[in-house]
């Protein structure tokens, strides 16, 4: 098996090619099978493994997330070391329309509340900063490409997505007090930035089981849990003023299956946080 670097221009270009193709399918939410690109994709490459393949997806799922682009679900993004990797996927980036088209639907459609059946599936675990040796702080978040779209900044801006997020987690927690018996406090639950307006810090007034206020800010995202959210100077000093109350719940997964974790306090305790964009990631 030939090592990592030694992957030729060729194999290269079709493998981000491919990626590609199953990127535009996902975006459009149309089906595919993983499994029969990768089988196909193997024949035009010189013998290389299923392992090799599927850590050669992954490190163009960092690269697409250092660019602000989404990326394949179940392909977790995963540092890189090869050049070539990176100048490919921005030189096919530029010349692929459909990414574009199918990226940049899917950052700025309307989106509504779904219901929430069982809040046993919802709420999920935070994912831990990476601690790899070879990842000391991955996320870049710069690009070279003339024109670049930062598409989760645009989906970050994405008015009707954040207030259905907003939406769901309203309903989140009276089925949570509701669930604990605590009915007085549910009916007390305020939409903060809606009645009192944005720029407070935090998104909606909730309580914990003994009464005391939980300040809870929501970033949404359509995308996968390791997806980067963005946040404001003022969030970020609202959370370190109000440790022991605040609540930072990221929904992702939103559009298809919606899941939420809870990072309480501050948010420097729980992730990567760039000091220009406060961009905070995960891996």
């Amino acid at each position: 098996m030939a090592a990592d670097l030694d992957w030729t221009q060729s194999e290269v270009e079709a493998t981000v090619a491919d990626y590609l193709r199953m990127l535009v399918l996902e975006l459009s939410g149309q089906s595919f099978n993983k499994s029969a690109h990768r089988r196909a994709l193997q024949s035009k490459l010189n013998d290389r493994t299923e392992a090799a393949i599927e850590l050669k997806h992954q490190n163009i799922s960092s690269i697409l997330r250092d660019l602000g682009f989404p990326w394949i679900p179940g392909y977790k993004p995963r540092g890189h070391a090869q050049t070539l990797l990176r100048d490919v996927v921005e030189a096919q980036l530029t010349q692929n329309n459909l990414v574009d088209d199918a990226a940049l639907s899917a950052v700025i459609a309307p989106a509504a509340a779904p219901l929430i059946d069982d809040l046993g599936k919802v709420l999920v675990e935070a994912p831990k900063p990476a601690t790899d040796a070879n990842e000391p702080n991955p996320y870049t978040y710069y690009s070279s490409i003339p024109h670049k779209r930062d598409y989760l900044e645009r989906e970050a801006r994405n008015i009707s997505l954040g207030r259905a997020g907003e939406e769901f987690v309203l309903n989140f927690e009276h089925v949570r007090l509701h669930q604990l018996g605590l009915k007085k406090l549910a009916d007390k639950i305020e939409h903060t930035s809606v009645n009192k307006g944005d720029g407070m810090g935090y998104d909606i007034l909730s309580f914990e089981a003994d009464g005391r206020e939980r300040f809870i800010e929501v970033k949404t995202t359509s995308f996968g849990k390791d997806t980067p959210f963005f946040i404001s100077r003022g969030e970020m000093q609202f959370a370190k003023d109000h440790v022991e109350h605040f609540h930072l719940y990221r929904l992702f997964e939103f559009r298809k299956s919606p899941k939420l974790f809870d990072l309480q306090g501050e948010i420097e305790r729980h992730c990567f946080v760039n000091p220009i964009s406060y961009v905070c990631t995960f891996s």
